[in-house]
């Protein structure tokens, strides 16, 4: 039998704030307007009281509150509402925090004397900061393997239900949901960005918000409007219907792109993706964190291995042409499967992103960025000097055999996998010498194949350099 209560009594929320939602802050605090009805009623059996907008001649008064959550000390003080024919409404100032509970009450001095004065609560909310996942299913999360992460309060998500609630493993669970376009063909598992929220927790000492809207196996086409753009399209509907402000975009996308062999247009499409995302969000300089994709250890061919290197090249030149957009690499990173990050890989990257975030936007300075190539020089003696950046104090290849490096030369004769030999040079420098003298005009791949050798030359952060294709030797 349903026993839940029809007629309500006192004050009602209707709308503007959930339970467990994170609101984002702008200058440190966040305006929160909420709207509801009131009812003057003793029991569900009594006849309804009715007012006009005219008079109030019970003397109904409706206020609202924000203490926080595990104290029950004040945030926001009892403020009255503005009322007009049953309904109530009112805008308050919460500054960044929490988590936090809203209280409503109402007073009414009825003709016997009783007084009306419960209210609708909304728990374990807060403001801070707003994230949205994107991308395929590493950002999805795909790892099942056990490695501990478990949620904390104060790290909450938008799940595909619609429905706010502390942040927690898998975080792509699709039971219940509302927003069909990101409902999985698979269970997902472990990711990468709750331990990335639990960091900027810990750091900035505010709430984390996070909004998931990742489908496994899309490809960037899926995400333009340009070409398609229905994720997109989706994920934009979810911000805006839960969060209409958010801090930035955590992307992680393009094993499908290599795998359909669209590596060779990716830049300009996910440039158009940006664009788009940034005017459908209303945020014209919303940041976007991509992170370069992982090895893969699919059975691979010369045409596959070609697209994942020019995938993995767009996503470093898009961070150096697209103001706002930052790259972060993930090839050294632990695999659970032939192509999905396992758990512990995934906390390291969640830790990586979040460096790169509390440096970038909330200036906490720190030497976040992976070495880039910035020009391969060829040597009279036929050898190639590679000069990278952000190579603080040194760069270290490990000591291993020229043919364990990720370099290929590519010119003359054909491709030349593997050096014969290399030494390193002033600090973010490698001498390479291939079984071919290097003329300039040639091209250098490095770390560029589906699943490139393991030893990827790293730097002092223990980094590995980002990985490129096709770069002319000078």
């Amino acid at each position: 039998m349903d026993t839940r209560i029809t007629a309500p009594k006192g004050a009602v929320l209707l709308g503007g704030l959930e339970d467990w939602q994170i609101l984002q802050q702008e200058n440190g605090a966040a305006l929160v307007t909420l709207h509801g009805e009131y009812h003057a009623k003793r029991l569900a059996s009594d006849p309804p009281v009715t007012f006009s907008d005219t008079e109030n001649p019970r003397g109904v008064t409706v206020k609202a509150r924000v203490v926080l959550e595990n104290t029950a000390g004040e945030v926001v003080p009892w403020t009255e509402c503005a009322l007009s024919d049953g309904q109530w409404a009112v805008t308050l100032k919460v500054p960044a925090g929490g988590l936090y509970r809203l209280e409503l009450t109402m007073t009414y001095g009825g003709a016997d004397g009783y007084t009306v004065t419960r209210g609708d609560m909304v728990r374990h909310w807060g403001v801070g900061d707003v994230f949205v996942i994107a991308g395929q299913s590493n950002a999805a999360g795909r790892a099942k393997d056990e490695f501990p992460d478990p949620p904390v309060l104060g790290v909450n998500l938008l799940r595909n239900s619609g429905v706010w609630d502390i942040a927690a493993h898998p975080m792509n669970d699709c039971t219940g949901a509302v927003y069909e376009g990101h409902y999985e063909n698979h269970n997902p598992g472990h990711g990468p960005f709750l331990a990335f929220a639990k960091r900027l927790r810990a750091e900035l000492g505010y709430p984390i918000g996070l909004i998931m809207t990742a489908y496994g196996g899309s490809p960037l086409r899926w995400w333009n409007p340009e070409e398609n753009g229905a994720l997109l399209g989706e994920a934009v509907r979810m911000v805006k219907t839960h969060s209409p402000k958010v801090k930035a975009m955590l992307w992680y996308q393009g094993e499908a792109d290599g795998m359909e062999e669209t590596g060779d247009t990716y830049l300009s499409r996910f440039a158009a993706f940006v664009g788009a995302a940034r005017a459908e969000l209303g945020a014209p300089k919303l940041p976007v964190f991509t992170l370069q994709l992982a090895r893969c250890t699919y059975t691979t061919t010369d045409g596959l291995d070609k697209h994942w290197g020019l995938v993995r090249d767009a996503q470093v030149k898009a961070a150096k042409t697209l103001s706002g957009v930052y790259v972060v690499p993930t090839l050294d990173l632990e695999l659970y499967d032939s192509a999905h990050l396992s758990t512990a890989g995934n906390i390291k990257l969640g830790e990586r992103v979040a460096v790169s975030a509390l440096s970038e936007l909330y200036g906490i300075r720190a030497a976040w960025q992976a070495h880039e190539l910035l020009r391969a020089e060829a040597q009279e003696d036929g050898s190639v000097l590679l000069k990278f950046s952000h190579c603080a104090q040194w760069l270290d290849p490990f000591g291993v055999p020229p043919e364990a490096l990720p370099f290929s030369l590519e010119g003359g004769m054909g491709l030349y996998k593997r050096p014969v030999s290399w030494k390193t040079k002033e600090d973010g420098e490698i001498l390479l010498t291939f079984a071919t003298p290097v003329k300039p005009g040639m091209k250098l791949h490095g770390a560029w194949e589906m699943n490139p050798p393991a030893y990827i030359p790293c730097n002092e952060n223990r980094l590995p350099f980002l990985a490129f294709y096709g770069r002319e030797i000078t």
